[in-house]
């Protein structure tokens, strides 16, 4: 079954256009690359998807399940499990991560066990007594956002290049918790990703890359990633121009 589904997806923000015709799919069970240089589009594609009210849709569809969900609110989209993992988390001074954490379990009706179970694989434990994010480093910056992002209890996640400028542990940690969500109901996922490290330990199905706000090629997930880290992603375009 498709989850989600964008069809000739364009968006502008402040009236400048950063996506241009894009058309990518995720079906259940999936996980999608999508690979880009920095400014390609990668991130404004993900702020559409989610409804962001800065980034206006003038062109194409989302779907999800089957809706059209193009006009929805952003608030309307969380509600049907549509979110993100954002590679920047903010520092909440005053808020310790524990008592967010249950906060956010309580509202979603996830267990103490879930809970526990998810910072012991992602290894945070330690971080539950202190403000969120303030002094953390990057690795654990990315995996206490992959926590309360679990706990929000999803159906589809976009995951904003969670393996960048992390340790290697840290990605085995997050490909290890990405896993669990599956377990736990997710339904499909989107990592935007430079390097697609990630590929190591979780199996990606497809990937896509974005150059200049469009999608150049799509193929094989292995493949794709394969011939980025040999040839870079000219090569995508170049084999595009043919």
């Amino acid at each position: 079954m498709r989850i989600l589904e964008a069809k000739e997806l364009s968006v502008e923000t402040n009236g400048k256009l950063v996506v241009n015709k894009v058309s990518l799919h995720v079906d259940t069970g999936e996980i999608i690359l999508l690979f880009g240089p920095n400014g390609s589009g990668k991130t404004s594609f993900t702020m559409a998807l989610l409804g962001h009210p800065n980034y206006k849709i003038v062109g194409g569809k989302i779907y999800f399940y089957g809706n059209d969900i193009t006009a929805y609110s952003l608030e309307e989209r969380i509600s049907l499990g549509l979110t993100a993992a954002f590679q920047f988390a903010p520092e909440l001074k005053g808020i310790k991560l524990g008592e967010l954490a249950r906060e956010i379990a309580e509202r979603h009706c996830v267990s103490e066990d879930t809970l526990n179970e998810l910072a012991k694989i992602l290894q945070i434990g330690y971080l539950l007594d202190r403000y969120v994010n303030v002094g953390f480093s990057g690795g654990e910056r990315k995996r206490v956002e992959i926590f309360l992002t679990a706990l929000q209890s999803p159906k589809f996640v976009v995951f904003d290049e969670p393996d960048s400028g992390v340790d290697r542990d840290s990605v085995v940690l997050i490909s290890k918790a990405i896993e669990k969500m599956f377990e736990l109901g997710l339904k499909g996922a989107l990592i935007i990703t430079h390097t697609g490290f990630l590929t190591k330990y979780l199996e990606a199905s497809r990937a896509y890359v974005m150059i200049n706000r469009r999608i150049v090629c799509e193929g094989p997930a292995e493949i794709i990633k394969d011939h980025i880290i040999k040839y870079g992603f000219n090569m995508c375009v170049m084999k595009r121009s043919r």
